[in-house]
């Protein structure tokens, strides 16, 4: 059973970042399904691909060989499963491509396993420009058997495909990841405050530091948008805020602090404050101009 591919996939949450990835296994033909706790997303999604109707939830998760779940944060993940959980047949798997707690996936393997079902924690980076181009970044842990399993289900969502280890290395690496997109957002939206201060022609500016040493994927992305107060782009900051907990946990386990991350709880929680809170990260802009305001 475990090297038969996966090819009966259901979608549970069709988000910014579920809508697109839904698309690509569609595309790829390995989509059987999806599900929405707002029923109107699932509907409108089954109307859009022209997807088979199934009577029930039963009648949808037993014919399905995979769920991958894609939802906000650790309880959402564990309501969900909790949906589905008792109509999965034996032999099944669960991919989560959200971002949550390394210790919420082990336990979620652990109660699926006690079924027979499998899990595998698959958080992804890459945005939703990603989702659509299915070029994401995605951290796998997972037993390698079923990891193999899966490599259709992740070549149609992703480009950079990656066997961190056992289950809950997916999501650890998702936490190093998150604190080092924190750290990169920091330093260019102080970086662009101070340019936007020294006067210089910002679109120049963007230019020759991408170019150089200083060059990321966030400027490059982020960079334009941000000097021109566009900031419904791309990840919401109330989201990078709940990982960055996670993080922050994290780092206390393993008996350290890091400011950057501290800092960055800080000042996005103060930008949630100010009803920020669905803009991109990029909007952490704002308070690094205030800088020179008040000085």
């Amino acid at each position: 059973m475990s090297e038969i591919k996966l090819n009966k996939v259901v979608v549970y949450g069709l988000g910014a970042m579920g809508r697109p990835m839904a698309r690509n296994l569609h595309e790829q033909g390995l989509l059987i399904g999806v599900k929405n706790r707002t029923e109107g997303k699932a509907m409108a999604m089954n109307d859009e691909l022209n997807l088979a109707e199934f009577e029930d939830d039963e009648d949808l998760f037993s014919q399905a060989d995979c769920v991958l779940t894609c939802v906000a944060a650790d309880d959402d993940l564990k309501a969900v499963v909790h949906d589905f959980i008792d109509h999965l047949k034996p032999g099944s798997v669960v991919i989560d491509c959200s971002t949550v707690s390394p210790n919420t996936a082990r336990t979620l393997a652990d109660d699926l396993a006690s079924r027979g079902i499998s899990f595998i924690d698959a958080p992804v980076s890459g945005g939703v420009e990603g989702a659509k181009k299915g070029t994401l970044s995605i951290m796998v842990g997972a037993d390698r058997e079923q990891y193999k399993r899966a490599t259709e289900v992740f070549a149609a969502i992703g480009s950079q495909i990656t066997h961190m280890g056992r289950v809950g290395q997916g999501q650890a690496t998702k936490a190093v990841n998150q604190v080092m997109v924190a750290g990169v957002a920091q330093a260019v939206c102080s970086a662009l405050a101070m340019a936007e201060q020294c006067n210089l022609d910002m679109k120049k500016t963007i230019e020759v530091l991408s170019a150089g040493a200083a060059g990321n994927w966030f400027l490059d992305n982020r960079g334009t948008t941000m000097v021109n107060d566009e900031f419904n782009v791309g990840f919401k900051l109330s989201l990078l805020h709940k990982d960055l907990k996670i993080c922050q946990a994290t780092v206390k386990e393993l008996g350290a602090q890091m400011p950057l991350i501290d800092d960055s709880l800080t000042e996005y929680a103060q930008l949630m404050d100010m009803d920020h809170g669905n803009e991109d990260i990029s909007a952490l802009i704002r308070l690094k101009r205030q800088l020179f305001e008040d000085a």
